[in-house]
C-alpha cells in the first residue's frame, strides 16, 4: 500500500498553476499519484516524496510547502500590502501619467511603455514561456494583445489592457487566500488544550495528547475540547457551533458532547470518545475541504477560446503574408500588409475586456450596497441559481431567543409575574434566562420592587427564588408536572405554544402555576418579504435547512413562506441535502453558522450573512451580506442575472466585429487604420455596455 501524505501549500495564484503544480508533483520518480485540491490550499500525495523535492516541483511559482500535521503561523498580509496590489497601483500612476501627457509624445510613449513592462512583467514571461512551448492559455492571449497593441503604436491601450489584468489578477488572488481563511478559522473553533484527570492527579495537556477513554473536565463558561459522553454532572451545553441549534441543550450522564461547544452552567465530567483528528468539528474542516475541492473554477470561455483562437489567428495571418505571394504571384507589400491587418484586428482586447469589466462594474455596484461578492465565477453563478436554501437561526430569524408570550393563569397581574420571573432568572446564565431579563427591561418593570433571595439552580429543569418572601419557582413544565401536575386546560396551552416553535416555562409556587412564558427565536421582520421577491424573480424553490427541532422549524417556515422544511439536520445532513438539491437546479445556501460550514462550501454559491455570521461562514462563503441584511439578496440575483446578460452581449459583439473585420480582409477592403478603428470601438462599447450594471437598483 503506497504511503499517503497531506501538505499545506503557500503560494497558489491561479487553477492552472495549481494543475501544473500536480504534473511536476506526478513526474517525480518515487510519487504514484498527487492530488491538489486548489481550494483548500494543499496537496495529497501517494509515495515517498520529500518537502525539498515538493518545493522544487513548485519553483516556477514559488510555492511553499509544509506538511500538514505541522502547526505553522500563516502570515496575513493586507490586500494594499501585497506585492500584486503595489505593482497594480505603480502602473497606473504610468498609465496615467502617459495619458496627461499627450497621445503621441515621446514622453507619453515612454510613460505608457513603462506601465507596461512593470504591470505585466510576470505576465510576459509566462505568456512568452507558453508561446516557446505552444501552451495557448490565457497568459499567452494578454501577452500577444499587449504586445500587439504596442506594435502598432497603441500604447496606451496595451498599457490599459495590463493594468485591468493586474487588478483582475490582485483580486482574484487576495479572495481565494480570504477563502482558505475559512479552514482555519474552523480549527480555532475547539480549545487546542483540555483538564484531564489521570488517576487522582489533574493536568492540563494538548488536545493532541488526549486518549480515547481520558476524563475531561470542563468547568462552566469553559469550551469543550473533545468529543465525549457525560459520566458525571449536569448543564446547559450551547451546541450552535455544531448543529445550529437556538436554546441550549440540557447535558445529563450518559448525554454526548461535542468539541468546540460552550459548557454554559454545571460542572461536567466527560469521558472522551474520539481522538482529536475524528472529533465531529475536524470532520466539518474535513467536510468543507472536500467541498472546496468539488467547486474548482471552471476555465472561463475566453480562457478555453484562447486556446484556439490565438494561435488560428497568428497562423491565418502568417498563412496570408506569405502563401499568395509565393504560390499566385501576390505583391509582397500588399499581403504582408493585409497580414499586419489581419493581427491588429485579431488583437484581441474587446474580447479580453468584455468579461473583466462586467464584473468589476457589478462587484463594485455590489459592495455599494453592502453586498460582498468573491470573484466573477460567483458573480455568473448567482445569476443562474433556481434554488435558494436557508439556515434557520440566525439567518431567517435572529438567532436571540425573545419573549413572545405571558399567559397569566392566576395570582398576581402579568406585570407583576414578570417582575417575579426576572428577580429569579437575574441569577441565572441560561439564554431563556436573559430573554425574560430583556423583556422586563423594555417593560419598565422595577427591578427594587421585586428581590430574590435563596437562588437555586434546578439543573436541566428550571430554578427557584424567595422573592420578597414567597419561594416562588420558574422552570419546564416537566418540572411542575413532577411538583404537582398540571390540569389539561394548562397542557393544552403549553402544547399549543410548543406547536407555534415555542419553548414554554412556567411560573409558580410549590402548589400552584401562576402564567405560562413562551420564549422564542425572533423571525426577521424582512424574512417574508425576501422569499416573496425571490418567487418573484423566478427562483424555482424554497428551501429551509435547520438543525433545530421539527415543531418549531415548521412553523417558522410557515410564517415566512417557505414550503419545503428539512429540520434536526447536522452538518453532514445540512452537506447531503445539498447535494440532492443539485441534481433539479443550481443551489444556492444562505447561513450563519460553523455548521453551515459545509453546505455554504459545497453549494454552487454560498451565501454568507456577514453581521450574524461567525468568520468561517463568511470566509467559507463566495457572497457575504456585509450589513446582516437579508434583503440584499434578491437584489444580487438581479444584479447577477443582469451582469451575466451583459457579459454574453459583449462576448457576441467582440467575436462578431471580429468576424466582419476578418471578412474584409481577404478583398483588402480592410485598411489598419480601419482594423485599429473596429478594435478599438469594439473595446469602448463593451465597456460602456458593462458599466450600465451601475443603474440597477436595489
Amino acid at each position: 500500500m503506497n504511503k499517503k501524505s497531506v501538505y499545506r501549500v503557500q503560494g497558489f495564484t491561479c487553477t492552472n498553476c495549481a494543475a501544473k503544480f500536480e504534473q511536476n508533483v506526478k513526474a517525480l520518480p518515487k510519487v504514484v499519484d498527487a492530488k491538489v485540491n486548489f481550494g483548500a490550499s494543499k496537496i495529497t500525495v501517494y509515495g515517498e516524496v520529500s518537502v525539498q523535492e515538493l518545493e522544487e516541483a513548485g519553483s516556477f511559482e514559488g510555492l511553499k510547502v509544509y506538511p500538514e500535521t505541522e502547526k505553522r503561523a500563516i502570515e496575513r498580509v493586507s490586500f494594499w500590502k501585497r506585492k500584486s496590489t503595489i505593482t497594480a497601483a505603480v502602473s497606473a500612476i504610468f498609465l496615467l501619467a502617459g495619458y496627461l501627457a499627450g497621445e503621441g509624445q515621446t514622453v507619453s510613449t515612454l510613460f505608457y511603455g513603462l506601465s507596461i513592462l512593470i504591470g505585466g512583467y510576470e505576465l510576459f514571461i509566462k505568456g512568452i514561456k507558453g508561446l516557446v512551448r505552444l501552451n495557448f492559455n490565457m497568459n499567452t492571449l494578454m501577452t500577444v494583445a499587449i504586445l500587439g497593441a504596442a506594435a502598432i503604436g497603441e500604447w496606451g491601450e496595451g498599457a490599459t489592457v495590463v493594468l485591468l489584468f493586474a487588478i483582475s489578477e490582485a483580486l482574484e488572488s487576495f479572495s481565494m487566500e480570504k477563502a482558505r481563511q475559512s479552514i482555519r478559522s474552523l480549527m480555532d473553533v475547539a480549545p487546542k488544550e483540555a483538564t484531564i484527570r489521570r488517576g487522582n492527579q489533574e493536568m492540563q495537556i494538548p488536545v493532541d495528547d488526549i486518549q480515547i477513554g481520558d476524563i475531561m473536565i470542563v468547568k462552566p463558561g469553559q469550551k469543550i475540547a473533545m468529543d465525549g459522553k457525560v459520566i458525571k454532572g449536569n448543564s446547559a451545553v450551547n451546541q450552535a457551533a455544531i448543529t445550529g441549534e437556538s436554546v441550549p441543550v440540557s447535558k445529563t450522564p450518559g448525554d454526548e458532547v461535542f468539541a468546540g461547544t460552550l459548557n454554559e452552567e454545571g460542572l461536567l465530567e466527560v469521558e472522551v470518545t474520539k481522538r482529536v483528528e475524528d472529533t465531529t468539528i475536524a470532520k466539518i474542516i474535513h467536510l468543507v475541504e472536500e467541498a472546496q475541492a468539488e467547486k474548482a473554477p471552471s476555465q472561463a470561455f475566453v480562457d478555453k477560446f484562447a486556446k484556439y483562437y490565438t494561435p488560428a489567428i497568428m497562423f491565418t495571418a502568417l498563412v496570408i503574408a506569405v502563401v499568395p505571394p509565393l504560390l499566385f504571384d501576390g505583391v509582397w507589400s500588399d499581403w504582408i500588409y493585409r497580414g499586419l491587418a489581419l493581427l491588429v484586428v485579431g488583437c484581441p482586447c474587446a474580447l479580453v475586456i468584455s468579461t473583466p469589466v462586467s464584473i468589476v462594474t457589478a462587484i463594485g455596484k455590489a459592495a455599494k450596497n453592502g453586498v460582498l461578492i468573491k470573484g466573477g465565477i460567483h458573480l455568473e453563478e448567482t445569476g443562474k441559481l433556481s434554488v435558494i436554501a436557508f439556515d434557520k437561526t440566525g439567518t431567517l430569524t435572529r438567532g436571540v431567543p425573545v419573549v413572545t408570550d405571558l399567559i397569566r393563569l392566576k395570582g398576581p397581574e402579568e406585570g407583576d409575574l414578570l417582575g417575579i420571573a426576572a428577580a429569579i432568572e437575574k441569577w441565572s446564565q441560561h439564554p431563556l434566562a436573559s430573554a425574560i431579563v430583556r423583556k422586563a427591561d423594555k417593560e419598565n418593570i422595577s427591578s427594587e420592587k421585586w428581590t430574590a433571595d435563596d437562588f437555586s439552580s434546578i439543573t436541566g429543569k428550571g430554578a427557584k427564588a424567595v422573592v420578597n418572601g414567597t419561594l416562588y419557582y420558574i422552570g419546564s413544565p416537566k418540572l411542575f408536572e413532577e411538583m404537582m401536575g398540571l390540569n389539561n386546560e394548562v397542557k393544552e396551552q403549553i402544547h399549543h405554544l410548543q406547536g407555534e416553535g415555542k419553548t414554554v416555562m412556567v411560573l409558580g409556587t410549590e402548589s400552584e402555576a401562576l402564567a405560562l412564558i413562551a420564549v422564542a427565536d425572533e423571525i426577521r421582520e424582512s424574512s417574508r418579504e425576501v422569499v416573496r421577491k425571490l418567487h418573484e424573480l423566478g427562483v424555482q424553490k424554497t428551501v429551509m435547512l435547520t438543525g433545530d427541532n421539527r415543531a418549531t422549524a415548521e412553523a417558522i417556515g410557515k410564517q415566512v413562506g417557505i414550503r419545503e422544511v428539512q429540520a434536526e439536520l447536522m452538518p453532514q445532513d445540512k452537506l447531503e441535502a445539498i447535494k440532492k438539491l443539485k441534481t433539479t437546479g443550481r443551489v444556492g445556501m444562505v447561513g450563519d453558522g460553523v455548521n453551515d460550514a459545509p453546505a455554504l462550501a459545497s453549494a454552487n454559491v454560498g451565501i454568507a450573512m456577514g453581521g450574524a455570521g461567525t468568520d468561517t461562514a463568511l470566509e467559507t462563503a463566495d457572497i457575504a451580506l456585509m450589513a446582516d441584511d437579508l434583503t440584499k439578496l434578491p437584489f444580487t440575483i438581479k444584479l447577477s442575472r443582469k451582469a451575466l446578460q451583459i457579459i454574453k452581449q459583449n462576448i457576441t459583439f467582440s467575436l462578431l466585429i471580429k468576424a466582419l473585420a476578418l471578412l474584409l480582409i481577404i478583398p483588402g477592403m480592410l485598411t489598419l487604420w480601419m482594423a485599429i478603428f473596429a478594435d478599438m470601438g469594439a473595446t469602448l462599447i463593451v465597456t460602456l455596455n458593462g458599466l450600465r450594471l451601475m443603474r440597477v437598483r436595489g
